[in-house]
């Protein structure tokens, strides 16, 4: 018997069409990987230039945070790559715990770029008496930086809510976050205008404490993924898809995880005892109906069936 064929069976190719649901919605993460990467480029190349001719160091840390932005496309890209590799003896659930290990880079790079910003900030807190030129260039590169920054943020965190990518979201957040620091760049080349050396520091530090959030809140969104945290809403929904089922005596156990964008759940539920197999395997597709209707969000189920009387207490609170 093989467990894990080559290619999908007619039943699976038939209810989703030819191409699976994990490949496309793989397809369009790096998809927006690629996107966002090259919309990253084009500021980055811009804010090199005019830090070339300005000699701004608040736009020196901004450049910086575009291209360690940039930068977090790479573990992305590989993830999405990865994830769409079928599933084997080893990793029989597959490869979707790569995109988990990619937001983990993610969120180590966010908050690198808040302890740069701190440091940029402490040196020209330190230095007030350093000048830049073209005050007025370097405060419309803030806005590019700002306004694209949150594009490509907004675009991402869609994607990722789309297919349900935590490392995508994170991701997404970090380009908010180099966006802040780019409004900083802005803020503080005014301040510098009207006459206030101390502004571009100050609004430095300002945005740093605005990027430690992004990188908490990411934070808890990724380590929450590893540790297979899932919104409790989503066992109710269970419970409620499976409860109007009358052959089902009990539900004795549901556990769910994610797999990188991936949602499956575990299910145990109790019968009459006196069923045969068939009218048991009857009852676990009436159960799956029940759950493909009612909570679409799931990718996989697998349901286990077990007597009545051998039934145990459920390990979920309702």
């Amino acid at each position: 018997m093989k467990v894990f064929p080559d290619k999908p069976n007619a039943a699976h190719a038939g209810e989703h069409g030819t191409v699976d649901p994990l490949i496309l919605s793989t397809e369009k993460g790096k998809k927006a990987v690629k996107i966002s990467f090259m919309g990253l480029a084009v500021i980055a190349v811009i804010q090199v230039v005019i830090v070339y001719i300005s000699g701004s160091a608040a736009l020196l840390a901004d450049t910086f945070h575009n291209f360690s932005d940039a930068v977090t496309t790479v573990p992305l890209w590989i993830a999405f790559s990865i994830a769409n590799r079928k599933p084997n003896r080893r990793f029989t659930y597959g490869y979707g715990r790569a995109e988990d290990i990619a937001g983990l880079a993610i969120v180590a790079l966010i908050l690198f770029s808040a302890l740069f910003a701190a440091y940029n900030a402490t040196t020209l807190l330190l230095d007030p008496g350093r000048t830049i030129a073209y005050v007025e260039v370097v405060a419309l590169a803030g806005i590019v930086g700002f306004a694209g920054n949150e594009m490509i943020a907004q675009y991402r965190i869609k994607i990722g809510k789309e297919i349900g990518s935590a490392a995508l979201m994170a991701d997404g957040y970090h380009a908010r976050s180099d966006g802040l620091t780019s409004l900083a760049v802005l803020l503080g080349a005014i301040g510098v205008w009207l006459g206030y050396p101390f502004a571009d520091p100050i609004a430095a530090i300002f945005i740093t404490v605005a990027i430690l959030k992004v990188f908490w809140d990411s934070g808890k969104l990724v380590f929450g993924r590893l540790m297979d945290s899932v919104d409790p809403e989503v066992v109710d929904d269970i419970l409620h898809a499976i409860d109007h089922i009358e052959t089902v005596m009990e539900i004795t156990d549901v556990k769910v995880r994610w797999i990188g964008h991936r949602m499956h759940a575990e299910i145990t539920i109790a019968v009459d005892s006196g069923l045969s197999v068939k009218e048991g395997h009857d009852i676990t597709r009436e159960v799956r109906d029940s759950l493909t209707r009612h909570v679409t969000y799931l990718s996989g189920t697998t349901i286990h069936v077990e007597p009545e009387e051998a039934s145990g207490k459920c390990s979920i609170q309702v």
